[in-house]
């Protein structure tokens, strides 16, 4: 008997590591991506200890991305009028120590390319070009027409297909994306010699305005600025040439200290792009379709969650598979409803919750006036005496 075909929409984050995790049971995955090649769009992110868990179940798999190891968070003031370090963070360093696995950083693109390497040494098909249209559902199996005409059916699907998921308009409608009120400049730049050696990343507060600044190998750093603006959509693409090379040269974040300035100045490319994040769900499931990570709850970047909430997801339907379907045989829509349950049982409200700190974060971090700034420098000076806090605060 030929084992159980599974449909995955979406080879970004989590679908490759959901089709891997699928084939070790016993499965036959397929990924769908809706464009023609892996994406160069986006910057990079961190996976941390939690999200490393689940990635670890992959043999091989956390050393084939080879992420850059992140053992410290620092903290930094550049308000004028009240400069310098507010604290350090050793909690990842302590993860690892503990754990054996603590927290890496890879730019967005490598991560997606190594993760479909690793799904293909595996067998499992990676077909680009492919965006979901329909989902017409049976006692037994779902349909899925794609807009270039394919049609393919499956026992179950899983929609992994990020913050603009088809598979979540086929089964939800259409809802907008909510507009957090901030929106970020970013780029990749040569490793400034203030960073250079230091296995750290760092929070920068300024007045109005709050950078996040990410190594990613020896050479390279990412970084980030979130601010206030009128709304901007969210595309992750390298903007116009004139207006980099304008913010590059202008933008008053060239000035600032710690080896912030460096980066704007040198930056490889600029990106602009609104944060989003959307209405809270009720069900991520229907039939025999379900969603995990940002397909069901978009978040906004303020706590490094997004990917590290995926993989949670992934990493608990498959032991859910697995609890009530060991044989790998096609579930029956009962069996799938049962797990679905217990996913959204356990998952709904820790994401729910996630979503709405990691927006509380970006309000905190963001703040303007000097008096609201020593404000926030204060708190984040004394939550970094406080392991436990800083972990809460930082998802760190």
């Amino acid at each position: 008997m030929p084992p159980t075909r599974v449909g995955v929409i979406g080879a970004g984050v989590s679908g490759p590591v959901a089709a891997m995790l699928l084939k070790q049971k016993g499965y036959d995955p397929v990924v769908y991506e809706r464009l023609d090649a892996i994406s160069e769009a986006g910057l990079g992110l961190g996976i941390q200890y939690n999200g490393q868990a689940v990635l670890a179940r992959i043999p091989g798999l956390v050393e084939h991305i080879d992420g850059f190891q992140l053992d410290e968070f620092h903290f930094y003031s550049v308000l004028p009028e009240d400069p310098g370090l507010l604290g350090i963070s050793e909690n990842r360093r302590r993860q690892r120590e503990t754990h054996g696995l603590g927290s890496i950083a890879v730019l967005r693109p490598v991560l997606h390319k190594r993760l479909v390497e690793h799904a293909q040494k595996l067998g499992i098909h990676v077909k680009y070009g492919h965006k979901l249209k329909k989902l017409e559902q049976e006692e037994d199996s779902v349909t899925v027409t794609f807009a270039n005409g394919v049609k393919e059916t499956f026992s179950f699907v899983i929609g992994c297909d990020g913050l603009h998921s088809s598979t979540r308009s086929c089964l939800f409608g259409e809802t907008p994306a909510d507009y957090t009120g901030l929106a970020s400049w970013g780029g990749v730049s040569p490793i400034p010699e203030f960073w250079r050696g230091k296995h750290a990343l760092a929070d920068l507060y300024g007045n109005g305005a709050h950078m996040i600044v990410i190594p990613v190998s020896d050479s390279l750093m990412l970084w980030l600025v979130f601010m206030r603006e009128p709304e901007v959509k969210e595309g992750w693409k390298s903007i116009d040439p004139a207006a980099a090379e304008d913010f590059k040269k202008n933008s008053p974040f060239t000035e600032w200290p710690f080896g912030a300035g460096e980066l704007v100045k040198n930056s490889l490319n600029i990106v602009r792009f609104g944060i989003y994040d959307r209405p809270e769900l009720k069900t991520w499931s229907q039939g025999r379709v379900v969603l995990v990570g940002d397909a069901a709850h978009p978040t906004s970047p303020h706590l490094g969650q997004g990917a590290n909430q995926s993989y949670e997801d992934v990493g608990l339907l498959i032991d859910l598979l697995e609890q009530h379907n060991p044989s790998a045989e096609s579930p029956s829509t009962e069996t799938l409803k049962t797990i679905f349950s217990e996913l959204e049982r356990v998952r709904l409200p820790r994401t729910a919750d996630l979503v709405k700190r990691a927006r509380a974060q970006g309000e905190r971090r963001v703040v303007s006036g000097v008096e609201e700034c020593i404000k926030r420098n204060d708190y984040c000076r004394e939550t970094c005496k406080d392991p436990a806090k800083v972990r809460d605060r930082f998802g760190a």
